[in-house]
């Protein structure tokens, strides 16, 4: 068994990704301890977490919410504070900075979630401006930091590879999705979920095809962000930010799931839509093309009147649309929790047993 330390975020699909991966590894006789950082979880959360592992809050904030690296000082002893009231075993870190300036001699494994350089490339095109320059550096020095980094597809780990050169101990591990607790009618709407304030969701372009697709577009999460950023939804459902089970629900009983986005390391509500059967049109990206080639329709990204038309084909057609809620539902068993947790406790084991022979060596 193995006592792990994991951090985690109330803000985004860290939240998700560490809450399931923490009960299938609990499933597997690890204990986990989570670490959170940034802003404060809902007492729901808090709540959610605990029923999971042990909770803890550190005041530190997140490498993505701040102006510059000496915003992010006091992380490395927040960490190593309880790691060692907790006596850990390893560090599973979700944010490759939180790698850095550790004093600890236990292994460590970072994920890389996503990040600003290949964020900027996908969105923006090109080089990161000077002021972020630090990020990548960080990011880097994380990853050097590290005894095993884990992308959530190949797509995303060929991005960092291409934007940051060759990284060593660099692995792909799915994320993964709970199974759907039976099957909810399907009702004439189609969903999307995400942080739409988030430019690499492309929150513009779903809105605008909103305008021309026949039923309803109901999309779920925050418009607005901590770090200022804002959109406007003028023709879909703005519905703003839900529970979990309230967006897992309005996920579930939609008739069409739509991901927008222009960026994307795996895509979780994606796979939340098709464990319960609901037919998926994605942006034509290199992630969803890894993962759900042939199993979802696919449109150009950014072109909203190809998007409209995609969805209002399937609208059309109740055939088409239960064959690609079959085949989406099919290719989600790929992506279950115990795959997951099977994958990273092997990760974790090599990664305790090459540590331990490098003390020895050392």
């Amino acid at each position: 068994m193995t006592r792990l330390l994991m951090t985690l975020d109330a803000v985004g699909g860290v939240w998700r990704y560490a809450l399931d991966l923490g009960r299938g590894l609990r499933a597997r006789d690890h204990e986990v301890i989570f670490v959170g950082f940034g802003p404060r979880p809902t007492e729901a959360q808090r709540e959610e977490a605990k029923a999971v592992g042990q909770l803890e809050w550190c005041d530190g904030p997140l490498d993505w919410m701040v102006q510059d690296a000496d915003a992010l000082r006091d992380v490395p002893g927040q960490i190593a504070a309880l790691a060692r009231r907790h006596r850990v075993d390893l560090l599973h870190l979700n944010l490759p900075s939180q790698a850095v300036g550790l004093d600890l001699d236990i292994p460590v494994v970072t994920v890389s979630h996503s990040c600003i350089v290949t964020w900027f490339a996908a969105v923006k095109g090109g080089e990161l401006p000077e002021s972020w320059q630090w990020q990548a550096q960080l990011t880097r020095a994380g990853f050097d930091a590290a005894d095993a980094v884990i992308a959530p597809s190949r797509a995303h780990a060929k991005a960092l590879i291409a934007r940051y050169g060759t990284i060593d101990r660099l692995q792909v591990v799915h994320n993964a999705s709970p199974e759907a607790e039976g099957k909810t009618q399907s009702r004439p709407y189609v969903a999307a979920a995400a942080r739409w304030w988030d430019e690499g969701k492309d929150a513009a372009t779903l809105d605008l095809a909103a305008s021309q697709i026949a039923w309803p577009v109901r999309m779920a999460g925050p418009v607005s962000g901590g770090n200022g950023a804002r959109v406007d939804l003028p023709h879909a459902e703005e519905l703003g930010p839900l529970p979990h089970r309230d967006t897992l629900a309005l996920i579930q009983g939609a008739g069409i799931f739509v991901s927008s986005s222009r960026y994307e390391p795996f895509g979780l509500a994606v796979a939340e839509a098709a464990r319960a059967a609901v037919p998926l049109v994605l942006s034509d990206i290199r992630t969803y093309r890894e993962l759900w080639e042939g199993a979802a329709m696919f449109y150009a990204p950014g072109d909203a009147s190809a998007l409209a038309a995609t969805v209002n084909r399937l609208i059309d057609g109740l055939a088409l649309r239960t064959q690609f809620g079959a085949a989406a539902q099919e290719r989600a068993a790929r992506y279950a929790l115990s795959t997951q947790a099977k994958a990273m406790a092997a990760i974790y084991d090599r990664a305790r047993a090459a540590h331990a022979i490098g003390m020895e060596v050392r």
